[in-house]
C-alpha cells in the first residue's frame, strides 16, 4: 500500500507539472502515454498467442498528429482509421492460416487507445485555457478519484460481487462508491472553476460525474477483460504498485469520450 500511495503521488506530481504548463509540455507527454498503451496492448495480446499486425496502428497514431494539429478534429482522423483497419485485414487475410481474431486483435489498439487517447487533445481545443483545464481536470480526476473511492469503500464494505466473470474483486457497493466519488470530484471542480471564470450551467457537472463516471468504471472492467483473456495481472511494471501505462489510464480513456462528446455538443455554453 505504501508503494501504491507513493507512485501514486509521483504521478499526480507529474500531471499537476504538465497541466500547469500546457501546451506542448502537456500534449507531447501526453502522445508519449498513448504510445505506452498502445505498445503495452499488442505486447498482451501477442503473449496471448495471437499474431497482431502492429505497423498500421503505428503509422495511423504518426500521421494522425500533423492532421490533427492542422485540422483541429479527430472526427477527421475516422477514414484513417478505416485506412488502418483494412490494411490490417488485407495483412491477416494474405497470411497462410488468416484468423478473423487476429484481425479484432489488431483493431483493438485503433479504437480502445489511439481515438480515446486523442479525445484528450481534442480537449485542448476548447475555448480558452480556463475551459481546457476545467475540462481536462475532470477527464483525469472524475475516473481516478471514483475509482479510489470504490478501492476503499469496496475493500471494506464490498460483498455483492459486480462482475464476478471480468474482475472477481469488484464490489457493487465499490461501484456505488465510484460514481458517488466520481460526481463529487465533477462538482467540487465545478465549484472551485466557477471562483476564477466562467463556467457552463452547473447541472452539466453532476450529469458529467455520473456519465464519465460509469464510462470510466467501463473502461477498467474493459481492460480486465482484456488481462484476463491474456493472462496477466497488469499490462506491465513501469509505476510500482500501479502496474503499467493501460492500467492507469482504461477508464480515463472512456471517460474522455464523453467529454468530448460534450464538448461538442455543449461548445457554445462555454466562455472564451
Amino acid at each position: 500500500m505504501t508503494q501504491r500511495i507513493i507512485t501514486g503521488v509521483c504521478l499526480l506530481a507529474v500531471l499537476l507539472a504538465a497541466l500547469w504548463a500546457g501546451g506542448v509540455w502537456f500534449s507531447v507527454p501526453y502522445m508519449v502515454t498513448i504510445c505506452l498503451s498502445m505498445y503495452e496492448m499488442i505486447r498482451a495480446t501477442a503473449q496471448a498467442g495471437h499474431r497482431p499486425v502492429q505497423w498500421p496502428c503505428w503509422v495511423c497514431l504518426v500521421l494522425s498528429i500533423p492532421l490533427f494539429h492542422f485540422m483541429g478534429s479527430i472526427s477527421l482522423l475516422m477514414p484513417l482509421v478505416g485506412g488502418a483497419f483494412m490494411l490490417i485485414a488485407m495483412m491477416v487475410i494474405f497470411r497462410e492460416e488468416p484468423k478473423l481474431e487476429d484481425i479484432m486483435i489488431s483493431a483493438l489498439p485503433l479504437v480502445s487507445v489511439l481515438l480515446p487517447g486523442l479525445c484528450m487533445l481534442g480537449l485542448q481545443k476548447a475555448p480558452g485555457r480556463n475551459n481546457q483545464l476545467i475540462l481536462t481536470i475532470l477527464a483525469f480526476g472524475v475516473p481516478l478519484f471514483g475509482d479510489t473511492m470504490a478501492y476503499f469503500i469496496g475493500s471494506r464494505f464490498g460483498k455483492r460481487k459486480l462482475c464476478p466473470a471480468v474482475s472477481p474483486n469488484k464490489s457493487i457497493e465499490g461501484a456505488v462508491a465510484g460514481l458517488a466519488g466520481s460526481i463529487i470530484w465533477a462538482m467540487a471542480t465545478a465549484g472551485v472553476a466557477s471562483i476564477f471564470t466562467p463556467i457552463p450551467p452547473f447541472w452539466h457537472f453532476p450529469i458529467l460525474g455520473l456519465l464519465c463516471g460509469v464510462a470510466g468504471q467501463m473502461g477498467d472492467l474493459f481492460a480486465s477483460l482484456i488481462k484476463r483473456h491474456c493472462g496477466i495481472k497488469d499490462f506491465s511494471n513501469i509505476f510500482p504498485g500501479h502496474g503499467g501505462m493501460m492500467d492507469r489510464l482504461d477508464s480515463v480513456y472512456w471517460a474522455t469520450v464523453i467529454l468530448y462528446i460534450y464538448l461538442n455538443l455543449a461548445v457554445n455554453t462555454f466562455g472564451a
